[in-house]
C-alpha cells in the first residue's frame, strides 16, 4: 500500500505551486487556444498542468491522467488525476471561483484529494485514512436531512447537448430543493459540500478530473459519495451529499 500521507503531501505542494502561478498570471493578457460553442481552453491551463506534472514526476513514478495532456503511461492500480484549472471560464472573466484539483485514484476509487482555491488561499485536502481539512482546520459536512431545507450545487457539462425532456427532468428535481446554485467549478462545489456550505452536489456527464479530488475530501468530511457510469472518455455521473440527506 502506498504511503498516503506522503502522496497527499505531493498533491498539496503541487496544487499550491500551480495555484500561485495561476494567481500571478490572472491580471495578464490570457492566450485563448479554443473558444467554440461551450468549450474553452487557455494556454495557462496547459502551463499550469506542466508545472504540476513536473512536480509530481520528481517524487512519484505513478502514471498520470491529466485534463489537457491525457494519459501519461499506462493507468495501473494507482494513478494521479489532474485538473490544472477547474473553472476556466470563471478565471478568464475574473470571477473568483476556480481552483487547482489533484487526486490519487485506486482503480475507480479516489483515495486522496487536494484542491487549492487560490483566489482565497484555501487548501482543502484529505485521504481515505484521514480527516478532511481546509488549511489546518477540520471540515465536516452539514447535518440537514430534508431537500426542502437544503442547497444543491450543480452544473451543466459544457460538451453536452440536453434534450427538452432532460431539462424538464432537471427542473423537476430542482423544485424539490430549497436553493440551487451553479458556480462553474465542480471541484469548488465539492468542497462546499465538504465544508457544509452546501448540502449536495450532483452532475451527470462530468469529467473524472473535475470531481475525483472533491470526492475524496467529501467522504473524509463525513459525506456520501457516488461515482458511476464511467465512460471511455472519463466522463462519470457524480453525486455527493451529507449522510443525512434523503435520497
Amino acid at each position: 500500500m502506498l504511503d498516503l500521507d506522503f502522496c497527499l503531501k505531493i498533491a498539496k505542494s503541487a496544487s499550491v505551486l500551480a495555484g500561485e502561478y495561476l494567481k500571478k498570471q490572472q491580471t495578464k493578457n490570457l492566450k485563448i487556444l479554443l473558444n467554440e460553442e461551450r468549450d474553452l481552453k487557455l494556454q495557462i491551463d496547459i502551463d499550469a498542468e506542466e508545472i504540476i506534472k513536473e512536480h509530481i514526476t520528481k517524487k512519484s513514478s505513478l502514471p498520470i491522467l491529466a485534463e489537457e495532456s491525457g494519459v501519461s503511461g499506462e493507468l495501473d492500480d494507482f494513478f494521479w488525476v489532474i485538473d490544472p484549472l477547474d473553472g476556466t471560464a470563471n478565471f478568464l472573466r475574473n470571477i473568483p471561483i476556480s481552483c487547482v484539483s489533484i487526486s490519487l485514484m485506486k482503480g475507480l476509487t479516489p483515495v486522496l484529494g487536494a484542491i487549492f482555491d487560490f483566489n482565497n488561499s484555501d487548501l482543502y485536502y484529505a485521504h481515505k485514512e484521514s480527516k478532511a481539512y481546509i488549511n489546518d482546520k477540520e471540515l465536516s459536512v452539514s447535518s440537514l436531512s430534508l431537500k426542502r431545507e437544503s442547497t444543491l450545487v450543480t452544473g451543466i457539462p459544457a460538451k453536452d447537448n440536453y434534450s427538452d425532456e432532460e431539462f424538464r427532468s432537471m427542473i423537476s428535481d430542482f423544485q424539490s430543493w430549497k436553493k440551487i446554485r451553479m458556480i462553474g467549478s465542480a471541484a469548488m462545489a465539492s468542497v462546499y459540500v465538504a465544508s457544509g456550505k452546501a448540502d449536495a452536489y450532483k452532475e451527470n456527464g462530468i469529467f473524472l478530473w473535475d470531481i475525483s479530488a472533491g470526492a475524496a475530501i467529501v467522504e473524509a468530511a463525513g459525506g456520501r459519495v457516488s461515482i458511476s457510469n464511467f465512460q471511455p472518455d472519463f466522463r462519470v455521473d457524480a453525486s455527493f451529499t451529507n449522510k443525512n440527506l434523503e435520497k
